[in-house]
């Protein structure tokens, strides 16, 4: 299978015009004014930096997600009493953003891991060994890709610790595999695993393969009349505890039906096999498209705090799919015979915290701009290595580099959100002949926002310029503001940051998800800058509502 995602079928979303303009304040909703959502009572998050929604609740409880916002993919590692975690970056520069914890539920950021990537990269595994660090990688080949030899290719990078320095990437050269899984044989060597069943053995130092790509296992498979995307065996991770090698497997696709993606496990007291598939899986599973979290998958089971275990993985979020694939955290329990339960009940609703202790949880998505935050806050959407050098700072300042003629191929930055209602502000002035402005953004084919270029303004909206003439006054400098009210997008605009106009259209954006662009992502806050000139942008503030 050469792409999780090929089966998927892209579908559109009509959108409503409106068109209205006025002077108007930015609304704020109240607790009062909360509703369900999808038919469940919404149960309110703890609030945390900014008003964002936080896991733990203060009271030896936390409700899901352990991680809000598009963090899909996780890879989990113990290590003592500290517990680091990274997620699939895709095309985003830097990448692979290390998390740290030491609860399982507070997580905070320190660095990322990948200055550069070399294409596509997803479905890491996080390994020690003999002291050292390893992060195993697959890049996909991107069309700025340089010397990649398969449209797949397995790397890994290394440190002496999590908190880095990384090394380059290693090219392992292991062509047309995704999803590896690192694990030390009870014979003494290191193997990768991959998707669709197969292992290489590695050599001692992790930074070769020792032998030829062999098949290894057969993922379970589930009755045929379930409603999943499609069979895609991917995702497996190792661990050993007692007398077996445990190997936990994500089938059923990634996005697809909310019931496809599960979590399935095997057993065997030999690395070499053979693999007994667990009696009760799957593991885990969306039985019901009425359920809070759709299409759960990619587990790493690790030993909590206090000894009881958990599975760290991904879903989507009924009814806010646009957040992406966020990371939750799950209970399970070993039965008599050596198997293992997921026991966590329905996740929207409050779980016993695993003990240990809370470090400082999340980051601030407001923004002064300084290089620091690079790869911890904002990152260089689908961009080359060299496309670095189209960032720089200035003290309060970013500039961007514009490149191409408008949003759909300019420079884009990006971060993570994962709020279900928010504003973003910033102020942004042009220099040169360039466009600039602010967007909620998917990907290059879906976007929504604003652009001024010095004469006019330009509503982008499904991924393209508008036919929508907003009479916005022509300006090099201005002040835009992007609220998103449960998924009702409203633009503003200001010349003086003190009187603000209602843009004359708004968005509904319920359908910039994955299953309509066939892309695991999901809609973020972001800044482009196209043309031949550059673009200023000051004092970026995130609230969320």
């Amino acid at each position: 299978m050469a792409n999780r995602r090929d089966v998927l079928k892209a579908s559109t979303v009509p959108l409503l015009f409106v068109g209205a303009r006025a002077v108007a304040q930015i609304p704020v909703r109240d607790a009062a004014s909360q509703e369900e959502s999808c038919g469940q009572p919404l149960l309110e998050w703890p609030r945390g930096i900014e008003g964002q929604r936080k896991a733990d609740m203060g009271d030896g409880r936390f409700l899901n997600p352990i991680l809000a916002g598009d963090y899909p993919d996780p890879s989990v590692l113990k290590d003592g009493d500290d517990y680091y975690m990274t997620h699939s970056s895709f095309d985003a520069a830097p990448g692979l953003l290390i998390w740290h914890s030491r609860d399982l539920v507070n997580w905070g950021p320190l660095e990322p891991a990948l200055d550069k990537p070399l294409g596509t990269g997803f479905a890491v595994d996080i390994a020690k060994h003999d002291g050292r660090y390893f992060i195993y990688i697959p890049f996909m080949r991107a069309p700025w890709s340089k010397g990649l030899a398969d449209f797949a290719n397995i790397f890994v990078i290394h440190a002496p610790s999590m908190r880095g320095p990384w090394s380059k990437p290693v090219d392992l050269k292991i062509g047309g595999l995704i999803d590896p899984g690192h694990v030390l044989g009870e014979d003494g060597h290191r193997y990768l695993f991959f998707n669709g069943g197969k292992r290489v053995r590695l050599t001692a130092d992790g930074l070769a393969t020792a032998g030829p790509i062999e098949d290894a296992y057969t993922a379970w498979k589930y009755p045929d009349d379930w409603i999943a995307e499609a069979y895609s065996p991917e995702g497996p991770k190792l661990f050993r505890r007692g007398d077996y090698f445990y190997l936990v497997n994500a089938v059923g696709g990634t996005a697809g039906p909310p019931t496809g993606h599960m979590i399935v496990a095997a057993r065997s007291k030999t690395i070499h096999g053979p693999w007994e598939s667990c009696p009760h899986n799957p593991i885990q599973r969306t039985r019901s498209a009425s359920e809070r979290w759709w299409s759960r998958g990619h587990a790493t089971c690790v030993e909590g705090p206090g000894g009881n275990w958990f599975m760290v993985y991904h879903g989507f979020e009924n009814g806010y799919q646009t957040l992406g694939r966020q990371t939750l955290l799950e209970p399970i329990e070993w039965t008599a015979d050596g198997w293992f339960r997921a026991v966590g009940g329905d996740l929207s609703k409050p779980l016993r915290k695993p003990g240990g202790q809370a470090v400082p949880n999340g980051l601030p998505h407001s923004s002064i701009f300084n290089k620091a935050d690079m790869g911890r806050l904002w990152s260089l959407y689908a961009s080359a290595p060299d496309d670095a050098e189209s960032v720089r700072f200035e003290p309060g300042a970013l500039i961007l580099a514009g490149k191409g003629r408008s949003a759909a191929d300019g420079t884009v930055l990006t971060q993570q959100v994962g709020d279900r209602s928010f504003e973003i502000t910033v102020e942004l002035a042009l220099r040169g002949e360039s466009e600039g402005g602010l967007l909620l953004f998917f990907n290059n084919r879906l976007f929504l926002g604003m652009g001024i270029d010095g004469k006019r303004m330009t509503s982008y909206r499904g991924g393209k310029a508008s036919y929508w003439p907003e009479p916005a006054p022509p300006s090099r400098h201005i002040h835009m503001r992007i609220v998103n009210d449960r998924q009702i997008v409203t633009f503003y605009y200001s010349l003086d940051d003190k009187e603000w106009t209602r843009h004359g259209v708004r968005s509904q954006v319920t359908g910039y998800n994955a299953n309509t662009i066939d892309d695991l992502l999901s809609l973020r806050p972001a800044l482009f800058a196209s043309g031949a000139g550059e673009v200023s942008f000051r004092r970026f503030v995130y609230r969320a509502l």
